[in-house]
């Protein structure tokens, strides 16, 4: 069985749905990427899910000014994890901020645990939960074939700038962290 804790991050409906604002073109290929990690992590899986605070601060009320369709409570549809990981979920953490290493994430993991990151996106919020975490000194991999980005390059370029922050971040594949 594979060590660490994985965080399946933002796999929403408002990130999977063809006609969301917040559509990220590849998420079936993530998901493919996250079903095939599920069973060498057990119950060390947590799901995270982005959602809107009741009333958004600082920079945040441009980002809504800009985004307010998403300005909707937590158990609204669109903050829904999908249909096929709404029953898979054994544990489920939301946060009202891109980067999901939160104190909640942490205890889970522990200070000398290892992180595994799967999900959407790439270059946001998946991005923004790996640096948080090695800068707190957790071991993170980031499963490349499992996330997905805005976009093919947004991705590719996410991919490269956490790599450079090796050792601390390992890029890997799904089959070079379980096998086949």
């Amino acid at each position: 069985m594979t060590t660490g804790v994985l965080a399946v991050i933002d796999m929403q409906r408002v990130f999977a749905e063809p006609g969301s604002p917040w559509a990220t073109p590849r998420f079936a290929e993530a998901a493919a990427g996250v079903r095939r990690l599920l069973p060498a992590f057990a119950e060390r899986v947590t799901f995270t899910r982005f959602v809107a605070p009741d009333r958004p601060t600082g920079a945040w009320r441009a980002y809504y000014a800009r985004w307010a369709f998403a300005l909707q409570p937590p158990d609204a549809p669109l903050w829904r994890l999908t249909d096929e990981f709404a029953d898979r979920a054994p544990h489920i953490m939301d946060a009202t901020t891109f980067g999901k290493w939160t104190p909640e994430l942490a205890t889970r993991v522990g200070p000398e645990g290892r992180l595994v990151l799967a999900g959407v996106s790439t270059d946001c919020c998946v991005l923004s939960t790996a640096l948080a975490a090695v800068d707190a000194g957790v071991e993170t991999l980031v499963v490349s074939d499992a996330c997905a980005g805005v976009d093919d390059d947004s991705h590719a370029r996410a991919l490269d700038v956490m790599a450079l922050y090796g050792p601390l971040i390992r890029v890997v594949t799904v089959d070079q962290l379980i096998g086949n």
